[in-house]
């Protein structure tokens, strides 16, 4: 097995300072180590082993083992590996060692981890909040097991700290939490020197839901249905990633047919999802007739979605053990003649829009977001692939029948909106092919594996590749078919700070532009 390998070279290193070693689900290989040597043997695996930080959550197990614990997730992603560091932090001395200066995509969970569960992080290079606004009291952590989620905290009025640029002719420009539209709320804090923009402070969590909170002691069943609702428009990606979890705990694999079905509405949400976003960044150019095309072939795509299970976002269609119900017996036809509609019209528009040089000059070289920045945030889906980061879960870790099936991953280094752009269009077509092969490739059989219990105080997580990129969920049980703990990070967590260093350079009026080509889930962000 590969992380027999990998455990020679971690140990070999720091074998005293290994208290335990654990392999589950065949590719999650957890290690429980000394406290005193978390920063070093983390930046050991992401600096020498060159394994990127996908996560870093925290969970209260004092009624388990009378600490609080920490999840430290890298990922090898060429053989399809976690490693995950756990230690434990004391409740009498709450504070654990900072690693954002040697990983600084750890920066926002750690200020995450302190916001709800009041867990220090020493050594932080800004530890100010990240979840918690200005109203929230001080000393009051709501992941932890004592913390009553019915209860409403007494309101509190903190001053907010934002980032300040001093110099001759800087000013800031403060944008939001509301917003012209529908989108959700998030403010937005620009500096800038004449036109240019210097830095950019984005502040979220405005729709903070609770929603980790809100799954604590709940059903297994019910916990899919909040899966489902965590961001609109990636239902179905969320539902999976729960199921897959919940299914590996329970040793529940799921029929082949259930599997291909799966690949097929995961593709069409990452149509839906894509063709909007085009739609999205030709309106914010003034590009009336694109963005038309584009929203007439997401509303193709989204009609067809009603038509197979009455719902335009797939909700209630993933079941732990599989699917529902057979939604594509009797409908293939309908399905090869809608995917072959939506390619010609595609096919079509790519070639109208690439022809228009107005239009290129627009999307070239704005808002472009520098590979090694891409990296050291862990920049995923067609934010990161844009920027060179060649990387697609359904490759790395394959689920499903991705393992069988067809397709490339788009490659792009400038990093800029119209990279974003292209990745976002090859990513479409290579949807369409998917499902012809889906189609063609399903078997009959059954479409759900019964799933009844599963043992408590088991842990798995749930990987899919959604719209926006890797997404990440992590399932410790409970006693009688409930949740312990639910951890969520969606793709948007790791891609927000990477908007604000790609605007850097641009002109205010390219925020919205540039803002659009990543396309970014508030709900998502905001759990």
């Amino acid at each position: 097995m590969i992380y027999r390998s990998f455990s020679k070279i971690i140990s070999a290193k720091f074998a005293e300072h290994i208290y335990h070693q654990k392999v589950a689900h065949a590719n999650e290989f957890y290690l429980d180590v000394n406290p005193k040597k978390l920063r070093e043997i983390a930046t050991y695996i992401y600096q020498e082993l060159t394994f990127p930080l996908i996560s870093i959550f925290a969970n209260d197990e004092r009624n388990l083992s009378g600490k609080f614990a920490l999840y430290y997730v890298f990922a090898e992603r060429k053989q399809g590996l976690l490693i995950i560091i756990k230690t434990s932090v004391s409740p009498e001395h709450p504070v654990f060692t900072s690693i954002a200066v040697e990983i600084p995509g750890a920066a926002a969970y750690e200020r995450e981890i302190h916001d709800l569960f009041g867990l220090f992080p020493l050594g932080h290079p800004d530890p100010k909040k990240l979840v918690f606004h200005s109203n929230w009291p001080e000393g009051t952590f709501p992941l932890r097991k004592d913390f009553n989620g019915q209860h409403r905290p007494p309101y509190a009025n903190h001053e907010l700290r934002f980032t300040q640029i001093m110099g001759e002719g800087v000013y800031e420009i403060p944008v939001g939490p509301v917003h012209a539209g529908i989108i959700e709320p998030g403010h937005f804090r620009f500096s800038v020197a004449g036109e240019p923009i210097i830095n950019l402070e984005a502040q979220l969590f405005f729709v903070h839901k609770g929603i980790e909170k809100m799954c604590e002691g709940r059903s297994i069943e019910h916990c899919l249905y909040v899966a489902e609702r965590i961001s609109g428009d990636e239902t179905f990606a969320n539902s999976q990633a729960y199921c897959q979890a919940i299914e590996k705990i329970a040793h529940v694999t799921i029929p082949e047919r259930a599997m291909y079905t799966r690949v097929i509405f995961g593709e069409l949400e990452r149509l839906t999802s894509h063709l909007g976003d085009l739609a999205g960044i030709c309106q914010d150019v003034a590009y009336g007739f694109a963005a038309s095309q584009f929203n007439m072939m997401r509303g193709w795509a989204y009609n067809l979605a009603d038509e197979l299970c009455g719902m335009r976002f797939l909700r209630s269609v993933n079941k732990l053990g599989g699917c529902r119900l057979d939604f594509v017996a009797g409908k293939e036809k309908k399905i090869l003649q809608g995917m072959e509609r939506l390619k010609k019209e595609l096919t079509d528009t790519i070639t109208i829009i690439q022809g228009k040089s107005m239009f290129i000059d627009r999307v070239e070289h704005t808002g472009i977001l520098d590979h090694q920045i891409a990296v050291d945030l862990n920049t995923v889906g067609p934010g990161g692939r844009a920027s060179g980061i060649l990387y697609d879960v359904r490759k790395s870790f394959p689920y499903e029948v991705y393992d069988k099936l067809h397709f490339s991953i788009p490659n792009h280094k400038n990093g800029d909106v119209n990279c974003r752009m292209n990745v976002k269009i090859e990513e479409c077509l290579a949807a369409l092919e998917i499902i012809y092969q889906a189609i063609e490739g399903m078997p009959q059989g059954k479409i759900r594996e019964p799933l009844n219990e599963v043992p408590p105080y088991q842990f798995a997580f749930g990987l899919t590749e959604s719209p926006r990129g890797e997404n990440v969920h992590w399932i410790m049980t409970g006693e009688h078919n409930t949740l312990f703990r639910y951890k969520i990070r969606t793709p948007s967590f790791c891609n927000w700070p990477a908007v604000c260093h790609a605007v850097k350079g641009n002109i205010v009026p390219d925020f919205p532009l540039i803002n659009k080509s990543f396309n970014l889930s508030y709900a998502g962000n905001d759990l």
